[in-house]
């Protein structure tokens, strides 16, 4: 007998007939013997309806409130999921994330996993039972009720396989696995049959929407075993490991973000000191900072430039400005009209030359670059937002 956990996302749990599809790949799993956690993401687009809801109501709601509001999107699917097992004979039982302890820190809206209490998960797969976990939500040390980001349905169910020592954690998506580019862009994009869990977390940091990037550097730290697969075609995915048997591919996949913003601070005193107060305000506000880029010094000064998420645009010039003197520059100059298209491969460690093709493709297409930020395993670009799209399947082409 197995343990599985199955995670199912809104476009899965949209209507009464995904429902009832996704009740029979649960049923069919749950049929073999093994014990099965199912954690549910709130039906289509119940989130965004719910967040139009609140701002109908009152445009700058707290974050508190927001949580409560968003979480019942979750609790709405595993509910239905529970009638449609219990109408195919099956017993199962649904569950929120404050009845199986899952406990996270008081940043409403973000919120971090601090630890699952499963008890109650345990005692219920003792009495053979399916549980339906409602995702992306948990509870602080005030009883509050909190949500893990957007995505975050996949950060619980790893976060659950963790705590339980679950065989497998599979996530289903509307997609039959993790793809050389996005196929809904590329036509020519390849399913891949693994991928490691490095190339996973940057493929997902760099705006590859199929898992949440936390959700895969918690399941690399506790060694938790994925697939990602869809819930449409019952063919097997992709598997998320630590070393895949793939060395001979320098690149594994292509992927763009559209969702950024870049902010020049324009002649920047060139002294000691001036970055870190420049960075230390942003990350008190819990403002993440991607790509960064410093000119050559001139008349003293400097021009340092650095992408954030378009929702953290307008806090972060706040920000900045609210603390011009202390920093000391002379100006902003903010864009969101840009994208970040990424190359992703651990092969690239050991093959030279990665750089020169992907530079080689953006030149052939006249696509001009913004900004480049390089690590181990990828290699990132800015453009207009209006290349992103030809700029992928430029680089798709150049290497697959």
């Amino acid at each position: 007998m197995a343990l599985i956990v199955k995670k199912f996302g809104g476009s899965s749990v949209c209507d009464a007939e995904s429902i009832q599809r996704v009740a029979w790949i649960i049923a069919e799993t749950y049929s073999e013997g093994n014990n099965v956690v199912v954690v549910l993401s709130a039906p289509g687009n119940t989130t965004d309806e719910l967040i139009e809801k609140a701002m109908e109501i009152n445009p700058h709601p707290s974050k508190r409130e927001m949580d409560v509001l968003l979480s019942t999107g979750e609790q709405m699917s595993v509910a239905l999921m529970a009638m449609a097992l219990e109408k195919l004979g099956l017993p199962a039982v649904s569950l929120t994330g404050w009845q199986i302890g899952m406990n996270t820190d008081s940043e409403y809206g973000k919120a971090r996993i601090k630890g699952v209490s499963a008890e109650r998960l345990k005692a219920e797969l003792d009495r053979r039972r399916i549980v339906l976990v409602a995702g992306f939500q948990g509870v602080n040390k005030f009883d509050d009720i909190t949500t893990i980001g957007r995505g975050g349905s996949d950060t619980t169910a790893i976060a659950i396989a963790a705590e339980l020592g679950a065989d497998l954690c599979q996530i289903y998506t509307d997609v039959e696995g993790i793809y050389t580019a996005d196929p809904r862009y590329v036509a020519e994009a390849k399913k891949l049959d693994e991928i490691t869990y490095d190339e996973m977390i940057e493929l997902a940091s760099l705006g590859a929407q199929v898992l949440h990037n936390r959700s895969v550097e918690m399941a690399k730290r506790y060694r938790v075993k994925m697939e990602v697969l869809s819930s449409l075609v019952r063919k097997p995915g992709t598997k998320v490991k630590e070393v895949t048997n793939v060395e001979h591919i320098k690149v594994s996949s292509v992927a763009k973000d559209t969702d950024i913003a870049r902010i020049a601070v324009v002649e920047v005193r060139d002294e000691p000191g001036v970055a870190f107060k420049m960075f230390r305000v942003l990350a008190n506000e819990k403002i993440n900072v991607d790509i960064i880029l410093q000119s050559i010094n001139r008349n003293n000064t400097n021009d340092i430039s650095f992408t954030v998420a378009k929702n953290d645009m307008k806090r972060a010039v706040e920000i900045l400005e609210e603390n011009r003197d202390e920093i000391g520059f002379a100006k902003l100059e903010v864009t969101d009209d840009i994208a970040k298209v990424s190359v992703v491969g651990a092969g690239m460690m050991s093959a030279p030359g990665v750089a020169a093709l992907t530079f080689e493709a953006l030149y052939d297409a006249k696509i001009n670059i913004g900004m480049i930020s390089t690590s181990e395993i990828k290699i990132s670009v800015l453009v207009d937002s209006g290349d992103a799209d030809r700029a992928v399947t430029a680089i798709h082409n150049k290497f697959f």
